[in-house]
């Protein structure tokens, strides 16, 4: 182990006071200063500030040329309030760490002390702390970033708590381990009159009903496969809440949910056309739009391979064939793909932990070691 006892006492506390001061996706300005301050620290080689909006990376460079090895944690919390009794718990009114970001920084903050007492031996490790995971914005809007270019890496890695999978037990598996999704939303405009007189306005009620029951059958929740889809509408709303006002609007949000980006694009593509049928039919204007948005998370061949050296090397127990993975849920880590290889391992957070979004959730903080183990590993083998 490349961390002492001190170490990792000082990094858990430094996990914990992140815990206590939750910031949300896009808002993470003082989460980013306080990453920032404890990086500096390890004098890194170069640090890039407001990356993709409040991004944090630091860059350990070594005295040979070689690839570029990043390793990306998040920096964003939760907008759940949480119900927890631990000394840590959030001080932020309706906000959380229930999600474990602020555990994934802190076993890059582990790397970062590891790697100021021992560089790589050639090229670079870059440290990435990246902002607005949980809406799906965030790894688009690093990409993106001008200055992401001189960053950009020959291999990307990752990883996120996995409560349900033993504690220390990770879960890696090529090819897809996270769905795709986004959130649809449709708007039906019509036209208001009074309530005595529907037959004045161009009222939304049935296209609406329709709807709700049309996109939600688009979904089949099969085994995750190829074909899986899921459609969840997750609010509505018609009209004004009057008795005086036969409604002229309506709005529906759903969540779309594939295990591929090709599988997506047909949902996508089905939702529109049933969403423009039922419009038609009721002589409503039609809009829609798209948040949330999600590619497939997929692990590299290569990147994975990686990541299974470094498990072997550690003696870390790992669960190939676990009936965890893929997730349903969705990791905007995906898109780091289309740069260069990249994967993802789950590190389990034991088998009875409160689940990730739940307002009880803490990240165990034994993962710490564990985690930064890994991945520093990895570095080596990769680096020297």
């Amino acid at each position: 182990m490349f961390l002492t006892e001190q170490d990792l006492q000082r990094i858990t506390a430094f996990r914990q006071e992140l815990h206590r001061y939750p910031e949300v996706s896009g808002d993470e300005r003082e989460t980013a200063g306080r990453v920032k301050l404890a990086l500096l620290e390890t004098s890194p080689d170069e640090l890039v500030e407001a990356l993709g909006g409040h991004g944090v990376a630091a860059v350990y460079s070594g005295a040979a040329d070689g690839p570029t090895v990043l390793i990306r944690a998040e920096l964003d919390g939760l907008p759940i309030e949480e119900i927890s009794d631990v000394p840590h718990r959030s001080l932020v009114s309706d906000k959380g760490h229930l999600c474990g970001h602020d555990g994934h920084m802190a076993i890059l903050l582990a790397l970062a002390a590891g790697l100021a007492r021992r560089r790589p031996e050639k090229g670079r490790v870059i440290l990435l702390f990246q902002p607005a995971e949980e809406n799906g914005a965030g790894a688009a809007a690093v990409l993106s970033d001008p200055a992401f270019a001189a960053l950009r890496p020959d291999l990307s890695l990752s990883l996120h708590n996995f409560p349900g999978a033993a504690l220390g037990h990770v879960l890696l598996r090529e090819g897809p381990v996270n769905c795709a999704s986004r959130g649809m939303k449709v708007i039906l405009r019509g036209k208001t009159s009074h309530a005595s007189y529907p037959e004045d306005g161009i009222a939304p009620t049935f296209a609406l009903g329709l709807l709700l029951s049309g996109l939600t059958a688009l979904g089949n929740n099969a085994p995750l496969g190829a074909d899986y889809t899921l459609v969840t509408v997750t609010h509505a709303r018609l009209g004004e809440p009057a008795f005086g006002i036969s409604p002229g609007y309506a709005e529906i949000w759903a969540t779309l949910r594939t295990l591929t980006d090709d599988k997506m694009a047909e949902l996508v593509e089905a939702a529109e056309r049933l969403a423009g049928e039922e419009a038609r039919a009721a002589g409503l204007r039609l809009e829609i739009s798209y948040e949330d948005v999600f590619r497939q998370c997929f692990n590299s061949p290569e990147a994975t391979a990686v990541l299974n050296q470094a498990l072997a090397d550690e003696g870390v127990t790992v669960e190939r064939e676990s009936a965890l993975l893929p997730m349903k849920a969705s990791e905007d880590f995906g898109l780091f793909r289309t740069v260069a290889p990249a994967a993802m391992f789950f590190l389990g957070a034991g088998k009875d932990h409160p689940r990730l979004h739940n307002p009880d959730y803490d990240f165990p903080d034994e993962l710490i070691s564990i985690g930064s183990r890994i991945f520093m590993r990895a570095i080596r083998n990769t680096l020297g």
